[in-house]
């Protein structure tokens, strides 16, 4: 299969064109040639795809920003997977993308996953919850004063490498037409796992569990953020990515 990855140059994509070796992958990005902000490059790297994945992301995490890049993205993505006759939109979102909508973030996400369900496209939206890699950026945006303001609000972080897996596995295999959920081994308080994770950083900063502490503009419930019941696990818990 053709196999094109949006995205395919950062964190998750490059993972994910690594996974699918054996069928023919194209990286697509703008350092490829391929802007999806602006259609340049989209008719021609889809020509002959089986299967498009998006993985990118926005640049900007500023509500309006947010909002245009993953409208504006999308929508041209649709379009060019419908003249090139793609068989299987596969996308990366958030596990409780449609249940926080003060989240301008979620809002924009949301957004996305509605332009592909009504695209007439065959998909898969494959919603993570939070990367254990952006432990360190959520305490940064928690921060005031030094101290660490989080949520009791349950998680259940995920490494982006098993992200990577998952995606990959969503675009081998046949359309979900629907939410694919995917977590990590854990479940557990945010204000645990980020505490957790500056202290084995040996970063000074002390995190104050405040139920009403916002993340990125919402308030979380105790499962806001926690896959449904039998979603997928990845492998990688938060010890053994700790040790590493």
């Amino acid at each position: 299969m053709k196999i094109v990855v949006i995205g395919g140059t950062g964190r998750i994509g490059s993972q994910v064109v690594q996974l699918l070796e054996g069928h023919e992958v194209v990286a697509a990005a703008p350092s490829t040639g391929v802007n999806t902000l602006t259609g340049e490059g989209l008719s021609g790297v889809l020509q002959g795809a089986d299967v498009l994945v998006d993985v990118s992301n926005s640049p900007s995490f500023a509500d309006d920003d947010v909002m245009e890049f993953f409208q504006r993205s999308t929508g041209n993505l649709v379009e060019a997977a419908r003249e090139a006759g793609v068989g299987h939109f596969v996308a990366l979102s958030v596990v409780g993308a449609d249940e926080l909508p003060d989240s301008g973030y979620l809002r924009a996400k949301a957004a996305q996953e509605k332009l592909i369900q009504d695209s007439g496209l065959n998909y898969t939206i494959v919603r993570a919850t939070q990367f254990l890699e952006f432990a360190v950026a959520i305490a940064d945006t928690s921060t005031v004063d030094g101290v660490v303001r989080l949520s009791d609000g349950g998680t259940q972080p995920i490494a982006a490498e098993d992200v990577a897996v998952a995606v990959a596995r969503a675009a081998g295999e046949p359309p979900a037409g629907g939410i694919v959920e995917i977590g990590g081994p854990d479940v557990l308080p945010m204000d645990e796992w980020i505490r957790r994770v500056l202290t084995a950083r040996n970063d000074p900063r002390e995190v104050v569990t405040d139920p009403a502490a916002k993340y990125f503009g919402t308030v979380l419930g105790k499962n806001s953020l926690v896959p449904a019941e039998g979603a997928w696990r990845g492998k990688v818990g938060l010890a053994e990515w700790l040790s590493r």
